[in-house]
């Protein structure tokens, strides 16, 4: 394995947070006992300030702690402030984690779910002490929800899948979904299942493998394809992952394939990259967390102030249709880094050349 100094210094800042959250976890594990005392005002030096809750499912993937730090920052500089807590993804801690925001006296309660479903219960609990929901990147269904913030991820899953197909339109396929608790996995599977359609009602792929990940987990991922590779003695000529992480565990899993077959996917991690610039991925979906998070920052300024929200869409999620701002992920493949990550900054060339 590589060293490298900055995944290092990505694990300690994982870790101290880590470390953090379960504190604040191990507190909430009866967040009715603190009621009383958290529901007399605003936990902030100023209770004039606006207060945003940000409950985020993990801070395990790198692409989670960089949506923490942006969102704070574009709060901060609008004049809020933010309280971030992570379940890392239990839903129950998570649920716990809410009421303590919610006790603490949020103006607005951002929400990244860990279970897609299981997350209406924290609308309902919002919206009993008359707090508004913003469910960020991914869609809490089955509730009466107020906001839902992220991209167009249908598209993402058709911007993977067409890029495998531009390297070959032929062949065995494998399709590696993410956590199917997430609506946004159904989504990218979705729009990948789009753009395959007419080749696997020819007949030119072949969709030999086709599962969902639990938890999002690199080594599930792996796990699961080698199972089926080592009992089905398959030889795979391209696999559609849903992002960097399980791109990740496909990698791992093909062995001496390495490099031969196209394997999306998404999220532009550091690891995802470098494995683009080796040869190893075919490409990754870039989604601007700057631009969600400030997007997230400004609609939440905007809630709390009660000024009228503009929105371009509407997204059923099963209960209603939920007002909606939907941004535009970006395919990038060997040719496009430096005008799409490297441009904006999401990642230096130091970062993804210097592998020493």
């Amino acid at each position: 394995m590589r060293e490298r100094k900055y995944k290092y210094t990505f694990f300690i800042r994982m870790l101290s947070l880590s470390m953090l959250f379960v504190l604040s976890a191990c507190s909430s594990q009866n967040p009715q006992s603190e009621s009383a005392e958290a529901s007399e005002g605003k936990l902030l030096t100023n209770p004039e300030d606006v207060y945003v809750g940000f409950a985020i499912d993990t801070l395990r993937e790198e692409r989670w702690y960089r949506d923490k730090e942006a969102l704070e920052k574009a709060v901060e500089e609008l004049g809020g402030s933010v309280k971030t807590l992570a379940a890392n993804g239990n839903q129950e801690v998570q649920i716990q984690q809410a009421q303590l925001l919610i006790n603490e006296g949020v103006d607005v309660l951002v929400v990244v779910p860990t279970d897609s479903e299981g997350a209406s219960e924290i609308v309902n609990l919002a919206h009993d002490a008359g707090i508004k929901v913003i469910s960020y990147d991914r869609l809490i269904t089955g509730a009466d929800l107020d906001y839902y913030l992220s991209f167009d991820n249908v598209k993402v899953g058709e911007l993977q899948a067409q890029e495998i197909l531009n390297q070959t339109e032929e062949g065995n396929f494998a399709y590696v979904g993410g956590a199917e608790s997430d609506n946004n996995a159904l989504l990218f599977r979705e729009g990948a299942m789009n753009v395959l359609k007419p080749y696997l009602d020819s007949g030119a792929v072949n969709l030999v493998y086709d599962s969902y990940t639990p938890g999002w987990d690199p080594d599930a991922a792996r796990d699961q394809l080698t199972t089926f590779l080592d009992s089905s003695n398959s030889q795979l000529d391209a696999v559609i992952a849903a992002n960097d992480g399980t791109a990740g565990g496909v990698v791992e899993a093909i062995g001496n394939q390495v490099g031969e077959i196209a394997i999306s996917g998404q999220d532009a991690e550091l690891d995802g990259v470098q494995r683009i610039v080796e040869g190893t991925q075919t490409m990754t979906v870039y989604k601007s967390i700057d631009l969600i998070a400030n997007r997230a920052a400004e609609l939440a300024m905007q809630i709390a102030a009660g000024e009228e929200i503009g929105t371009d869409s509407l997204t059923d999620n099963g209960q209603i249709e939920v007002p909606s701002i939907l941004l535009d992920p970006i395919a990038v493949t060997s040719d496009n880094i430096e005008d799409t990550i490297i441009k904006e900054g999401h990642l230096t060339e130091s970062e993804i050349y210097d592998t020493e």
